[in-house]
């Protein structure tokens, strides 16, 4: 999947040769504990960007993820995702590709891989839109798009849709882009996502994964992620 041509504002890729907690390749990322405080911090090891350790005290709780039988029953939970995003100034078009790891997938716990969009991390404060797909191939995996406004636990879910065709495994390739208003995801090069929405017009792209995962958090990653971004038409 390619986006059209479009002048190229500033691109960055890795397979992230070094081991690293958080992630810094020389300056590169900001991290969502170490920056932001709130959030928990993304690790590296040689071939693999993952999350690293959340605070495991409140699970996640809600009627999208089968777990709150109560349909309108408010979310609950940490929400400490291991967020990480590139430092410095992006172009507002933004395309990001990873490249799944999935080893020992489970419905225990929401183990998901995520591309972040015109995001921010500042202490206390993480904008911007997330891409994510849960890494399980069965009936309970799912896509998502979600929003996230600012302070910990305030985010607004976009789209989402359920089902083995919006899982990934190992070796998948996952995209997200953002063009003006419109966001998409999509796995080995087939778009399965999209919403249209306003509120961020700028920010820089970065990945996410998801909290309460146990000690299972580099079971799930990206063995390569890379990301083009453009001038607004």
């Amino acid at each position: 999947m390619k986006m059209k041509e479009r002048t190229l504002v500033r691109s960055y890729s890795s397979e992230f040769p070094a081991a690293e907690q958080p992630v810094s390749d020389g300056g590169a990322w900001l991290n969502g504990k170490k920056d932001g405080v709130d959030w928990a911090d993304v690790y590296t090891r040689p071939g693999l960007i993952y999350g690293g350790p959340t605070r495991m005290e409140n699970a996640e709780f809600r009627v999208e993820q089968g777990n709150a039988d109560v349909t309108g029953a408010e979310a609950a939970g940490d929400y400490d995702d291991p967020t990480a995003v590139l430092s410095g100034e992006w172009g507002p078009d933004q395309h990001g590709r990873g490249v799944v790891h999935s080893v020992n997938p489970t419905d225990r716990w929401f183990q998901e891989v995520q591309i972040r969009l015109r995001s921010t991390i500042e202490p206390h404060i993480c904008t911007g839109y997330e891409v994510f797909f849960r890494a399980l191939k069965s009936d309970a995996a799912y896509a998502e798009i979600v929003r996230w406004n600012g302070a910990i636990g305030d985010w607004t879910s976009l789209a989402r849709h359920e089902g083995r065709e919006y899982g990934v495994e190992h070796g998948d390739l996952i995209e997200a882009t953002i063009e003006g208003t419109s966001i998409k995801g999509f796995v080995n090069g087939k778009e399965v996502i999209s919403v249209e929405d306003d509120r961020f017009g700028d920010g820089a792209p970065g990945v996410g994964f998801n909290f309460g995962v146990g000690d299972t958090g580099p079971d799930t990653g990206f063995s390569s992620f890379e990301v083009d971004t453009y001038a607004a038409e």
